[in-house]
């Protein structure tokens, strides 16, 4: 049967269902010779080169222009583009200056898609051993074509996905594209239709890692139809989405702007219909618009995330976007992946089962920390002769080392076959002191097929040898006719006993091994599977399990105290996702784990998966587009949702989530492609302290907010109320201007230094569909604005009617709402509590801006040169004296609204 588009045979083939010899008939291929040259070069023309197609992006030109597309710029613009038009051009190119600073941040912060798909590229171009034209060739696997017969050996990158034909211990990692921990053992036999990703072991992935052993695949599909390649269309098709703090920001700016500008008409409209002269009142619609707009807002915005964003990277989490220190603080479901995140991603032994006794293990990870220890004492194994064999035959049956790498401890071969070293040597055995007097003859190595290895040692010089096996329990048990009791001698097998032991091991999610051995002649030199298929003595099963990080532990309690849910998705089995989330206090308030494999989630549909995604918080065994489904059910949930991953199959679902969390260690570049925020100690306990950053962050641009707009809105009032009125104008443009962009320099950025206030972690998420501002805030904010407009009005007409000039009432207005301000940011250092209740002196930067403040004011008034650039006139004792009561006056009544809202009870959420 000649071969057909790849893409067609890929949507209508489950190729892992065929028998190898039908999967090579269909793709027209002898195995034994490979495609000939003439016929590769016709399907590359038929298919392309095995190669992800690159989605061409926004050129750099377009993408910094967008910077510039949102209301507030647009205020800013115009602005800059008013005070430029008054002949303030310093001021103008301050203002302009902002927003360009604003863009080239935003331009170098955000990560794009483009940069994860020529990941993705990467990953799968390597070099290949192909069979051609009847012999082997080293080809890029750019080159290769469906029917190409790939040749693979542990070390190698699978260069495009295959259907396996003949395997001999092999074992592929597949962790980037499935999230499995553990390398998957293949095999070449047919597999049912239904059988999950994660579970098809007679087919390798472009992109995976060979580790061990050998094998031989025909390529079925390349390109674009590989799974990577499915998942870059993904990653493709996921829209890059804004950030709660963005999307609140150009709503607020879109209000703002609108506002201004109708404001502006109606002062406009209204001082004509007054009969006022129309360039009196284009000053006075011009002054509003200046005194309205807060040109300090992108600037401190800028500058706070900045400074979470240090923050945040002193406490190992880098921000590649800027607005994701915020989006963190908003979460309310973490999702997360368990290898490593969750978990150390170092397998270890909890529990040995040897001479009818269950021993626990104690210690974490490849350090060889921790005792063994029996119903609750330390034992010592020596004493304990089937425990002692159980770990001997463990350390010598092993093809592993583990090696210390400077803080770490490496591993150089299989995870489980490192546990059983560790195992060994933390009951007093030394790896190379075993193995010295223990001397290997000859072996058979782990396959696939017999789930078994088995060795042969000299024993002890000049006692005979023996031989070693270890696998799985159904593989070992039904060859033992002997097991070791608890004082090392023969007795017979209790096959109850040990399955009984085997399940409950199983039923903590411990992943189980089997260890037996047999007495071998003195003269036996080599090993056959004859020799360890009858006639073992059991000694042992040893229980491991990849452990849960103790800091994970407590970060998930305070993430759950901050009303943010924790969920596990992974790619391992439910068995032992279950046991490590009931480990690390996830489910319920009633420590209910309520659990949900790939096979369901597959079958449900999406008004089923929003119920499921809620209630839920392990999945297991899931693909890269039940990651992306789930993480969609959740948004549409109201949820805002981190994600983190390391893998491949990450990679989407990380660029849908409102932030995605990518591992800095164990990451693959696609993963950090396309996430926000890379980890770099793959560490969950690093997210929690994340999420308290980015909440603090959130609560002092809220600070900074709601202090900025009162006086905004208070220079309008007083200027919409001298139009009504008939007065003079109170505030000149280039006055309003000089207020706005000194206070928003001197006293609004030092609002950004404020340490975190205390319970951060104890208050519920935010509701992602409130506005910035909530009601009580709002209220404050109107009745900060009324005592402004009451205050300054009505001091600049006691100036009047005092026979002041309107220059001197002009700058007594100015020096009030200056002063307002002073005591006002005082007052918004906590939303709710008193400034003495904080620490009253803890944000020492405050009170140097305060300084610099009111030193820059004098320089202002009583300076002929600021006179004449912003028509001010030098102000009297008293005239100080006054405006400076006033603006206290202001700040104890704050501090009693503040004192009555605790009182009843009611914060600012």
């Amino acid at each position: 049967m000649p071969a057909r588009k790849q893409n067609t045979a890929k949507e209508s083939l489950s190729w892992h269902q065929l028998h190898a010899d039908e999967a090579l008939r269909l793709l027209n291929v002898d195995p034994r010779t490979g495609l000939s040259s003439a016929e590769a070069a016709k399907r590359q023309a038929q298919y392309g080169k095995n190669v992800l197609t690159q989605k061409r992006g926004a050129s750099a030109v377009k993408r910094f222009l967008m910077q510039f597309a949102a209301p507030l710029m647009y205020i800013l613009l115009i602005a800059g583009g008013v005070t430029a038009y008054f002949g303030e051009y310093i001021d103008a190119a301050v203002i302009i200056g902002v927003v360009i600073i604003n863009a080239i941040v935003g331009f170098i912060q955000e990560s794009k898609a483009e940069k994860a798909i020529e990941a993705l590229s990467k990953l799968v171009i390597t070099e290949a051993t192909v069979r051609r034209d009847g012999e082997k060739r080293r080809l890029n696997s750019d080159e290769l074509v469906p029917g190409d017969i790939v040749l693979l050996q542990a070390g190698d990158k699978v260069p495009a996905d295959l259907r396996l034909l003949q395997v001999k211990s092999l074992q592929i990692d597949e962790a980037p594209l499935t999230g499995e921990s553990a390398p998957v053992t293949k095999q070449s036999n047919a597999l049912a239709a239904e059988t999950i990703l994660a579970e098809r072991k007679n087919m390798a992935y472009a992109g995976t890692l060979v580790t061990y052993g050998v094998g031989e695949g025909v390529v079925w599909t390349t390109g674009n139809s590989t799974e990577t390649g499915r998942i870059a269309r993904l990653l493709d098709e996921a829209p890059d989405l804004t950030t709660p703090l963005t999307r609140k920001i150009e709503e607020f700016s879109r209000v703002i702007l609108w506002a201004i500008l109708g404001l502006a008409v109606v002062t406009f409209a209204v001082g004509l219909w007054r009969g006022q002269k129309p360039i009196e009142v284009f000053m006075a619609a011009v002054a509003l618009a200046v005194g309205a707009i807060p040109e300090g807002l992108p600037a401190a915005i800028t500058v706070t995330l900045a400074l979470g964003v240090n923050r945040m990277a002193r406490k190992r989490a880098i921000i590649r976007r800027l607005p994701a220190v915020e989006t963190l603080g908003s979460a309310s479901v973490i999702c997360s992946d368990k290898t490593g995140t969750l978990t150390e991603n170092e397998m270890t032994v909890q529990q040995i089962f040897a001479g009818g006794e269950l021993f626990q293990v104690s210690g974490v990870g490849y350090q060889s920390i921790g005792t063994i220890s029996f119903a609750g004492s330390f034992v010592e194994v020596r004493n304990k002769p089937a425990l002692a064999e159980t770990l001997l035959a463990g350390l010598l049956n092993n093809d592993s080392q583990v090696r210390r790498e400077g803080e770490r401890h490496k591993v150089d071969g299989d995870p489980t076959e490192a546990a059983l070293i560790v195992a060994a040597q933390k009951g007093g055995f030394v790896h190379q002191e075993a193995c010295s007097t223990h001397p290997r003859i000859d072996a058979i190595p782990f396959e696939s097929e017999l789930q078994y290895m088995a060795t042969l040692h000299q024993r002890h010089a000049h006692s005979g040898r023996v031989i070693y096996k270890k696998g799985s329990l159904e593989r070992l048990l039904d060859r033992c006719t002997h097991a070791l009791d608890k004082d090392g001698q023969p007795t017979n097998v209790c096959r109850d006993e040990i399955i009984h032991a085997a399940e409950r091991m199983a039923s903590d999610g411990l992943r189980v091994l089997a260890l037996a051995r047999r007495e071998a002649a003195a003269d036996q030199q080599s090993l056959a599977h004859e020799h360890v298929s009858a006639g073992l003595t059991f000694l042992g099963l040893q229980g491991m399990i990849d452990p849960p990080r103790e800091e994970a532990r407590e970060a998930i309690a305070k993430c759950q105290n901050a009303g943010i849910e924790v969920k596990m998705i992974t790619g391992d089995h439910l068995l032992t996702a279950k046991s490590i989330a009931r480990q690390l206090g996830l489910g319920n308030g009633a420590g209910e784990i309520v659990a949900v494999n790939g096979a369901t989630l597959e079958k449900s549909s999406d008004a089923e998966l929003l119920q499921i995604a809620d209630k839920a918080s392990v999945f297991a065994r899931v693909a890269p587009e039940h990651k992306l489904r789930l993480v969609r059910a959740l948004q549409a949930r109201g949820h805002v949702v981190a994600m983190t991953g390391d893998g491949v199959n990450d990679a989407p679902a990380l660029k849908q989530a409102d932030i995605g969390i990518a591992m800095g260690i164990t990451g693959t570049d696609v993963a950090k492609g396309a996430a926000d925020m890379l980890l770099t100690d793959d560490n969950f306990a690093t997210i929690e302290a994340a999420v308290e950053e980015g909440r603090s962050v959130y609560d002092n641009l809220t600070k900074f907010i709601v202090w900025t707009l009162p006086t905004n809105m208070g220079e309008a009032l007083v200027l919409v109320t001298a139009i009504l009125l008939g007065t003079a104008l109170p505030l000149l443009p280039v006055q309003a201007l000089w207020i706005n962009l000194s206070t928003a320099i001197f006293l609004g950025l030092m609002l950004v230094f404020e340490p975190k206030e205390e319970g951060l972690m104890r208050r519920p998420p935010r509701n992602p569909k409130a506005g910035i501002l909530t009601f009580p805030l709002i209220m404050r904010t109107c009745f900060i604005t009324l005592l402004m407009l009451c205050s300054a009005f009505g001091l600049f007409l006691w100036g009047l009617r005092s026979g002041m000039s309107d220059a001197e009432a002009r700058t007594i207005v100015v020096n009030t709402i200056v002063m307002f301000e002073v005591f006002y940011l005082i007052n918004c250092r906590s939303l709710l509590n008193a400034p003495w209740k904080i620490g009253f002196f803890s944000n020492p930067s405050l009170f140097l801006g305060i300084a610099g403040m009111i030193g820059v004011q004098l320089v202002f008034t009583h300076t002929a040169l600021f006179n004449r650039l912003f028509h001010t006139v030098p102000i009297t004792l008293r005239a100080w004296g006054l405006l400076t009561v006033t603006a206290f006056a202001a700040f104890l009544l704050v501090e009693l609204e503040k004192w009555i809202r605790r009182k009843v009870g009611r914060g600012t959420e």
